[in-house]
């Protein structure tokens, strides 16, 4: 170690504020938070910090759907945001908003900076413009077909189905997402950072000489390498009015990109921390600073973060990341992430049925420094998590302490029985650090898990068991006893920047301060402890059924309204026949009671009477819409021959048709006067 402690800031990837944190996020999160506890643990001043990212037009839409203001859903989300971190143990210094006065004003500072010295053009562009909703449209908000491969329903920046990146006006017979109107083009005058007057800096920053050290990963810089020879462009940073965000100054009308700002947080939110705790800013940000500066971030962000943030930071005067550390993808059995695959499961669903540091340790066992993807198996952790994390670790313990307690008044001996078996363990901590430092995490996992592996075999030879049984072994028992736990407390020093919760646990259990990594180097003898208490349970299957089964009712019946839909159009392949409509027997139902449904958000249960004494039980999320109250005696219409389906909350055996974008506005289909229960809809 060196004799100076470093001096290290670190970021992730601000989340976006308008949805929940889940385990697709928490992958990025949870590999910066083990890094830098690892960090800390060797006794470096390592401070951690992050924000809400907060701007732009998805936030403004929302928070209008849902009927309140901008400020007030990311106010709603930053709380949620901070809680779900905590409780994956994610420990943020200082964890913020990109909606603050400290990124108003290194936002302006840094653009009045550039525009005085030149790397700011303006120009008259194109467009695409919504006629219906009278707002310019972002290229996620434009859907078409591909102009390369043909595939439907694509955004307007990218095919997810062939890969190819393009213009909005690209696209074949495009829509607004927000209206489905087909977009027209209008001229409107916009800001663009000149990021082609840093091509120099940015190549010798992406691509050092061969003895120089590199900044980000190699095949990083293989894939940036496409920008230059494609010629690097200047970027747009406006956005016209209607936007949240921060007005340009001197533009009435245009605000600041919000890839303007949002890097910019991780300044703010640490200035925010300066404040707070007395820090130089200027030590860390300014040009001439010798801290470490590290990134983590996602690999589809990488052109904002190693090209045109690296570029703005030059511009603007101050020093650029150190290094810029790019992970990959989580898939989940296989799957992508993702709302309408059926992949997607928020950290809140995970932290209703399972423990959180059970996918730190998963997370942690498949993680390593390059952009490759990591798959969740629900199969392969449960596996793991029961035989390597409680079969293996947490036995070792759990085989020995009871001795302890009960025949040598739960204290450990003065001496182990295996020297040498100890010193092995403790050879090798520099080993096992290296991986944590190159963020080789599943090399560490493994070598702890061989450690543990020779530990178990240590257990079953001596087997303290057979040894408490005769009395004459009683000084051999003590010692093995205690070679075990000192054992476990060497295995937990390398797991606590995985697992600091259940090491904080094991401190309390064995009657010690907080580990440092250099308590490696010492053993834990002649010494007192505390009675043993389970310190992890298997996963039961039915605990991952219950996760999925809660994943899967949170997507069916709160996933936001989707957009409205245009006019059926080309090849015609999206349109059903008559033949297929003909087979929804749709009829008129009274609601007879309605109920809010305990525990769920957006439901209601209702009982239905589709006349002649028949009723049905159906759930729907109509709850941001209805009082219960106002439900009862009235007239819809309902599915009538859905196949039942079994919920959390019980089985519902229908659907109740409704219309509308969502929240408040939604609204159940209600016949007109005459209809009676039981009548088929035509």
């Amino acid at each position: 170690m060196p004799s100076q402690p470093r001096t290290i800031l670190v970021t992730s990837a601000l989340p976006y504020a308008n949805g929940p944190i889940h385990i697709g996020h928490l992958v990025e999160y949870i590999q910066t938070d083990i890094w830098v506890r690892f960090q800390r643990l060797r006794g470096q001043r390592c401070w951690y910090v992050c924000a809400d990212d907060t701007h732009g037009t998805p936030i403004m839409l929302r928070a209008e759907q849902e009927g309140v203001t901008p400020e007030q859903l990311i106010a709603r989300m930053h709380a949620e945001h901070a809680r779900d971190f905590a409780d994956f143990g994610v420990a943020f210094d200082n964890y913020y908003s990109t909606h603050s006065p400290e990124n108003r004003a290194l936002a302006e500072s840094i653009y009045k900076r550039l525009r005085d010295a030149g790397h700011i053009a303006r120009r008259t562009i194109q467009q695409a413009y919504d006629p219906v909703k009278r707002m310019f449209l972002p290229d996620r908000f434009i859907k078409g077909e591909c102009p390369r491969c043909g595939a439907k329903d694509q955004y307007g920046d990218n095919c997810e189905a062939c890969g190819a990146t393009y213009a909005p006006t690209d696209l074949k017979h495009p829509v607004s997402v927000l209206s489905g109107a087909a977009p027209v083009e209008k001229a409107s005058e916009h800001y663009f950072f000149k990021l082609g007057d840093f091509e120099d800096t940015l190549r010798k920053y992406l691509f050092p000489d061969i003895t120089a050290a590199r900044h980000v990963q190699a095949e990083v810089a293989n894939k940036l390498d496409e920008w230059f020879v494609a010629g690097l462009k200047d970027w747009d940073i406006s956005r016209d009015a209607p936007y949240f965000g921060f007005e340009i100054p001197d533009a009435p009308g245009k605000f600041f990109y919000v890839w303007l700002d949002a890097p910019i947080g991780y300044m703010a939110s640490f200035q925010n921390l300066c404040a707070r705790e007395h820090l130089d800013f200027d030590a860390f940000w300014g040009k001439n600073s010798t801290a470490e500066l590290f990134h983590f971030i996602g690999k589809d962000i990488l052109n904002f973060h190693a090209l045109f943030w690296p570029a703005l930071l030059e511009g603007a005067g101050y020093r650029k990341p150190t290094a810029i550390f790019v992970h990959g993808y989580l898939t989940v059995n296989g799957l992508k992430m993702s709302k309408s695959r059926g992949t997607f499961i928020a950290a809140r669903t995970w932290l209703n049925h399972l423990d959180a540091e059970y996918l730190r340790y998963y997370f942690a066992a498949k993680l390593g420094p390059r952009l490759d993807d990591i798959d969740l198996n629900l199969d392969d952790f449960s596996a793991r998590v029961n035989s390597n994390l409680v079969g293996k670790y947490v036995n070792i313990a759990a085989r020995s302490a009871s001795f302890i307690e009960k025949q040598f008044g739960g204290k450990l001996a003065a001496v182990c029985h295996r020297p040498e078996l100890v010193k092995t363990l403790q050879s090798k901590s520099e080993t096992i650090a290296g991986h944590y430092e190159q963020r080789e995490y599943a090399e560490a996992v493994r070598e702890i898990m061989a450690l543990a592996d020779e530990a178990n075999a240590f257990v079953d030879e001596m087997k303290p068991w057979v040894l408490a049984k005769d009395p004459a072994q009683h000084e051999l028992l003590h010692r093995v006893c205690t070679t075990n736990l000192n054992l476990f407390r060497l295995l937990t020093i390398y797991l606590k920047p995985v697992l600091p919760r259940l090491a904080s646990e094991v401190e309390k259990f064995l009657n010690i301060p907080a580990l440092a990594w250099a308590d490696s180097g010492t053993l834990l003898t002649d010494h007192a402890i505390h009675p043993y208490h389970h310190l992890a349970t298997r996963v039961d299957p039915k605990q991952v059924a219950a996760l999925l089964a809660e994943a899967h009712e949170n997507l069916t019946m709160t996933t936001p309204p989707s957009p409205p839909a245009p006019l059926p159009q080309g090849d015609g392949s999206n349109l059903i026949s008559i033949d297929d409509f003909g087979k929804l027997d749709l009829r008129i139902a009274r609601i007879i009671a309605a109920s809010f449904v305990e525990g769920a958000d957006k439901l209601l249960q209702l009982t239905v009477d589709l006349g002649e004494g028949r009723t049905r039980n159906i759930f729907a999320g109509i709850r941001s819409a209805y009082d219960p109250a106002q439900l009862e005696g009235r007239l819809t219409v309902v599915v009538a021959n859905l196949a039942p389906r079994k919920m959390k909350f019980g089985v519902s055996e229908g659907m109740v048709l409704a219309a509308g974008p969502g929240g408040k506005e939604l609204f159940i289909l209600s016949p007109d006067a005459g209809a009676q229960p039981g009548m088929r809809v035509k």
